[in-house]
């Protein structure tokens, strides 16, 4: 992946509900990628997806075929 530099404010997950919960926020990179972070503990890293790489987890989660 080329670029790192996040170009949009990360949002968190709209399944995302209560102080209770694992949740995850999703920013755009530079490039079309994705940097995605823990929302309860935001300083302990975060992690980038090149545009092709996003695009076939979403696509599988959508289909149904990503996870246990």
């Amino acid at each position: 992946m080329k670029s790192q530099e996040i170009v949009t404010q990360f949002k968190k997950s709209s399944f995302s509900q209560g102080d209770q919960q694992e949740c995850v926020e999703v920013a755009e990179v530079a490039g079309g990628g994705r940097a995605v972070r823990d929302s309860k503990e935001p300083d302990r890293g975060t992690q980038f997806h090149a545009p092709g790489a996003w695009a076939a987890f979403v696509g599988a989660v959508k289909a149904g075929t990503f996870g246990g």
